[in-house]
């Protein structure tokens, strides 16, 4: 059934896409700590010991591990939004999403693990969607599969680049951000992108 999934050009856009919300949440979230700045405006030491606040508070005060953090998000984030090497951004990502979900869980993030734990999964849906090539990681023989004409398109990776530069600029130029202005930037991005792909089959389609 993966295989018919992979030959589905809508399938293909919604892998596209996945790529860019998890790789571009990751940007997002990373541009902060490497500046060595708090998630919070304020400091958060008298937070009560073991809440989240006070988590993050802690990290925040590591200084170079914090930082560490940020760059091993970018790496992870850019990878998978290049679509060329969106495989080992996949691989690198999911050791870190498997420990943030765990974090959110074990304290009291509201709502949070929900948002963290639908990440994890679009996370497994693209390493599942590779497992014909990733299984060579355990030392089992590459699976040939179906081909995904639409990963390594020139558009989705011009995209996939655009969306980063916005996403990484963004944060760094701006300390007070709007992520109203965030989403609707980068949603007219990549809803275009969208539409210019249509327009490119279309005229295929006619040419054949």
């Amino acid at each position: 059934m993966l295989e018919r999934l992979k030959s589905i050009f809508l399938i293909q856009v919604v892998i596209v896409y996945t790529r860019y919300l998890i790789g571009g949440a990751f940007v997002f979230a990373s541009i902060v700590k490497i500046k060595g700045e708090r998630f919070t405006t304020y400091s958060q030491e008298d937070a009560p010991i073991g809440s989240a606040m006070h988590f993050f508070e802690v990290l925040y005060q590591t200084g170079l591990y914090w930082q560490l953090i940020g760059w091993a998000q970018l790496l992870a984030g850019f990878l998978l939004m290049t679509q060329r090497f969106s495989k080992l951004g996949a691989v690198i990502n999911l050791p870190i999403l498997v420990n943030v979900f765990v974090i959110t869980i074990s304290m009291d993030f509201n709502g949070t693990p929900i948002i963290t734990g639908l990440m994890l999964a679009a996370n497994l849906l693209l390493i599942l969607w590779h497992w014909g090539e990733l299984r060579l990681l355990l030392n089992i023989p590459i699976e040939p599969s179906a081909l995904d004409q639409e990963e390594n398109h020139f558009l989705w990776e011009l995209t996939g680049l655009l969306l980063f530069c916005f996403t990484a600029g963004y944060r760094i130029i701006f300390t007070f951000y709007d992520p109203i202005l965030w989403f609707a930037v980068g949603f007219f991005i990549s809803f275009g992108a969208f539409l210019v792909r249509l327009w490119q089959r279309y005229k295929q389609k006619k040419k054949s």
